[in-house]
């Protein structure tokens, strides 16, 4: 059905067509220079030394994996409350996902107490995924991985503006990933980003990226290089110009597009407070947040009643979602199953209401209603 408040509606404009115009007009359409333009912007944006563009979030991670070194008979532990590429990744590398619950019932992030309790001789990484662009306790979370020698990988696909402490996230561990997917906060279709300040990391996701290969099509289209060597095994991630461009005038956009989203969310927090049905999660989360998606949490609920009262929003021409089915459910992942019930009635009783840049007031005051009378 057309529905007539979406989930998410895209932040472009003729900015947007411009970009992409010059990209073609300029002839080279590739991984070039308008990526090289972007790299050195986010690291700018983030206040990290290195930023290496790839095709999505997924293969970011997949690289962070290959990049330290983990492989089988290691084991990542890592949250189930997440899109599932979050842990897909770890698999690709061979090793074992052991999976976390979360804090609690407003804070959708890993608990940093069930974190200690999963690690074993094995453990070799946590990756944490900052919840709707809210940090994850980065202060606990770094003081367990040094105590235990662990790499931290931080996935910020949700929080390409948001900070722990005045420091931006995907910048705190190891590396950090993010994503550029076409509803995320920056959008190009499809695009991500790897981000460090080891400067080793970086060579090597460079390499990765394109098939271990030493040196770029564009670098031997423009003389820079004649001939390369293949020094990786490595795979073909790589960005096209068009995205490189596209996801440029995005971030130039993004400061304007957090505020939005702050103002939003706190009108939705003013309809909803004191509401005795319903969680806000991260009601009083005061730092700085991309607010990627607006999540809340029915209160001595089932599945059915929720996806009956996400039903009789869809009737009211309102779209939601579900952020996210419990990965450790899925049927690939029951060998890894465990006990996480904070994540698994959070999975069952989540509804993710509307959340963009050009969302109204009225849009809020219509969802809100409609959510109250419905429940």
């Amino acid at each position: 059905m057309n529905y007539t408040i979406p989930l998410f509606d895209l932040h472009y404009d003729h900015d947007e067509s411009l970009a992409a115009k010059n990209v073609i007009d300029s002839k080279w359409i590739s991984m070039g220079p308008q990526v090289k333009v972007f790299e050195n912007a986010f690291t700018k944006h983030l206040n990290v030394k290195y930023a290496v563009a790839v095709c999505n979030c997924t293969a970011a991670l997949h690289l962070a994996l290959l990049i330290l070194d983990i492989s089988r008979g290691d084991e990542v532990i890592v949250p189930s409350l997440t899109f599932v590429a979050t842990v897909n990744a770890v698999r690709y590398v061979g090793a074992s996902p052991v999976f976390c619950d979360v804090t609690s019932f407003n804070d959708f992030s890993l608990d940093p107490d069930d974190i200690r309790s999963k690690i074993t001789n094995k453990t070799k990484a946590v990756i944490v995924m900052h919840y709707g662009g809210f940090a994850c306790n980065m202060g606990k979370i770094m003081s367990i991985a040094r105590d235990h020698n662990l790499y931290v990988i931080e996935d910020a696909a949700h929080a390409p503006d948001s900070e722990y402490q005045k420091q931006k996230l995907g910048t705190i561990g190891d590396i950090g990933c993010f994503s550029f997917f076409s509803n995320k906060n920056i959008s190009c279709a499809e695009g991500g980003a790897l981000v460090t300040n080891n400067e080793e990391y970086a060579h090597k996701a460079r390499l990765l990226r394109s098939h271990g290969m030493t040196t770029l099509s564009f670098d031997r289209a423009k003389g820079h290089a004649t001939e390369y060597d293949v020094i990786s095994l490595g795979y073909n991630y790589r960005i096209d110009d068009i995205r490189g461009a596209l996801i440029l005038s995005q971030l130039d956009k993004l400061k304007a597009d957090t505020d939005k989203r702050k103002y939003l969310r706190g009108i939705y927090c003013e309809h909803l407070k004191n509401n005795p049905k319903i969680i806000v999660p991260y009601d009083l989360y005061e730092e700085r947040t991309s607010d990627y998606i607006f999540p809340i949490l029915l209160k001595d609920s089932t599945e059915e009643k929720r996806n009956n009262v996400r039903d009789q929003l869809r009737r009211e021409g309102i779209e939601t979602s579900v952020h996210y089915p419990a990965v450790h459910r899925f049927s690939i992942y029951r060998q890894f199953s465990c006990q996480l019930p904070k994540t698994d009635y959070i999975a069952k009783n989540e509804i993710t209401l509307p959340l963009f840049y050009s969302l109204e007031e009225e849009n809020i005051a219509h969802i809100t209603f409609a959510l109250k009378k419905i429940i």
